[in-house]
């Protein structure tokens, strides 16, 4: 068992990376998605499924934890991996971008964030060092800074703005980080769709000697060649032995167009609550089983899949239980989404390791195309 911290690139192809994160409760599998557990579960799914599906990491959530069930109360229990019975690595986030956007009558400052809760309203402060202090209390393995995240498009000025306090709420993140063997600290790069921002961002950011970095405030809003150009203009300047994480995205063509672009690892509720909303991801594209079309279908999602929610069940049998609005309807298919997110890392990382990222990212973009013909003709 790896005692340390450490990230290794065993391959490249391209600017697309294969790699490995080391730490004490195992290695993540580098591109790697991190189903979320934001509030201590991944939702619609037992942690036994969600490994089994090739999740070697999920992530939890700084702000929902510490208004529910309290990080105090984790860590009595012994903390967050006993809690939710997930004995492999997990990161956390450190709340800032749910306290801009879900929290009531916040008011920030240099400081950090006052807020009201978004569950009952109570008062609550979060700073660099209380996020740093919450998530030691949850044991995460992976943490990140405590920053301001910003819907785009914004005024510059705004994001010039954010971006600069980011950076001190970063040094003090660190500062107030307790560094133990096998626990990890990753800084966020801000700066919006700014190319000189997210450029300054970065330096300074690996001036203060990370585990890791992240890319943060994109897929807020912005089209998707804005988050595509800053991740090329970001990764540059960040340190290439280090491990590189997109917030919060994606889509599985996000994914896939950024791991092409030297991403390594991904989180994203998209999955789990398309899941639950009757939208089904598969190779050949998004299947929304609320339409009427499915409704006598006899064929599976996908009959070569090795999940039996996309193997087993019919499309007509899938759309039967949206539409009754059944749990186990948005259980198979969360499990599904899981599964086919988790497929599509393991396919990047063969094509990567043979040296065919370029041919398999061609097959799956083709793959997608047909798919939506084929719904197309129904």
């Amino acid at each position: 068992m790896n005692t340390e911290f450490s990230y290794t690139v065993e391959k490249t192809d391209g600017a697309a990376r294969l790699g490995m994160i080391s730490m004490p409760r195992g290695a993540v599998r580098t591109p790697a998605f991190m189903p979320v557990g934001t509030a201590a579960t991944v939702k619609a799914m037992y942690p036994e499924q969600v490994k089994s599906l090739g999740a070697d990491i999920v992530l939890g959530n700084v702000y929902h934890l510490m208004l529910r069930p309290g990080a105090e109360r984790v860590a009595a229990l012994g903390g967050l991996h006993k809690f939710m019975n997930w004995p492999y690595p997990i990161l956390t986030d450190s709340g800032g971008f749910q306290v801009m956007s879900l929290a009531q009558l916040r008011k920030l400052d240099e400081n950090g964030v006052v807020f009201q809760s978004h569950i009952d309203g109570s008062r609550h402060v979060l700073t660099p060092e209380r996020s740093m202090e919450i998530q030691d209390l949850l044991g995460s393995d992976i943490q990140m800074q405590f920053d301001e995240c910003i819907k785009l498009p914004a005024a510059d000025d705004e994001v010039e703005r954010a971006m600069r306090l980011s950076l001190r709420w970063a040094e003090r993140s660190r500062k107030a980080f307790r560094d133990e063997p096998g626990r990890a600290i990753f800084g966020i790069v801000q700066g919006g769709g700014a190319p000189a921002l997210r450029i300054e961002s970065a330096k300074a950011l690996a001036d203060m000697e990370f585990n890791g970095y992240a890319v943060g405030g994109l897929a807020v809003g912005e089209p998707q060649a804005v988050m595509l150009n800053m991740i090329e203009t970001t990764l540059p300047h960040l340190p290439r032995e280090k491990p590189r994480y997109l917030m919060g995205v994606g889509s599985p063509d996000d994914l896939l167009e950024s791991v092409r672009r030297g991403i390594d690892m991904f989180d994203c509720v998209m999955p789990t609550r398309a899941g639950r909303h009757g939208l089904s991801y598969t190779r050949y594209g998004r299947v929304n089983l609320r339409n009427a079309r499915w409704a006598e279908d006899p064929r599976p999602l996908d009959q070569k899949s090795n999940c039996p929610a996309a193997r087993d069940y019919s499309r007509a049998y899938l759309h039967h239980l949206v539409k009754a609005g059944e749990i186990l309807g948005m259980m198979l298919l969360t499990w599904a989404n899981l599964s086919y997110y988790q497929d599509l890392m393991a396919g990047m990382r063969q094509g990567i390791r043979e040296g065919a990222f370029e041919e398999f990212y061609a097959q799956t973009k083709a793959d997608w195309l047909r798919g939506e013909q084929d719904a197309a003709d129904k």
